[in-house]
């Protein structure tokens, strides 16, 4: 998997590039991510509880996956937006599982009616 980081407006330092890293591999076993870009944007007009934004986006197979969030501390927007993509990759997982539980439990009960 590749991981693309993009600071707009404040340096990429090696603690923020690992840390970002980490939290991302942190969610890989969720599912089969084949990319991710994450964007980390500090704006100075904003509100100061909204200081640091972080734009996550996951390419996995079917639809993307998408995290905006915003926070006074970068690193406290980095461990929001983690948690945001794999809440919905959890969810996205859970989905899979269940339709294939109910495509294998049809053809269970049309088997048993036919015979």
């Amino acid at each position: 998997m590749q991981i693309h980081i993009s600071p707009r407006n404040l340096k990429l330092t090696a603690a923020i590039h690992q840390y970002t890293a980490e939290k991302i591999e942190a969610i890989e076993n969720l599912g089969d991510i084949i990319g991710t870009h994450v964007v980390l944007i500090h704006d100075e007009t904003t509100k100061p509880k909204e200081r640091f934004r972080v734009k996550a986006h996951l390419a996995v197979a079917g639809p993307d996956i998408h995290a905006d969030v915003a926070d006074a501390d970068l690193y406290a927007a980095l461990d929001k937006a983690s948690s945001v993509l794999a809440r919905q990759l959890r969810k996205r997982k859970t989905a899979l599982v269940d339709k294939r539980r109910q495509t294998s439990q049809k053809t269970k009960e049309k088997a048993k009616k036919q015979g």
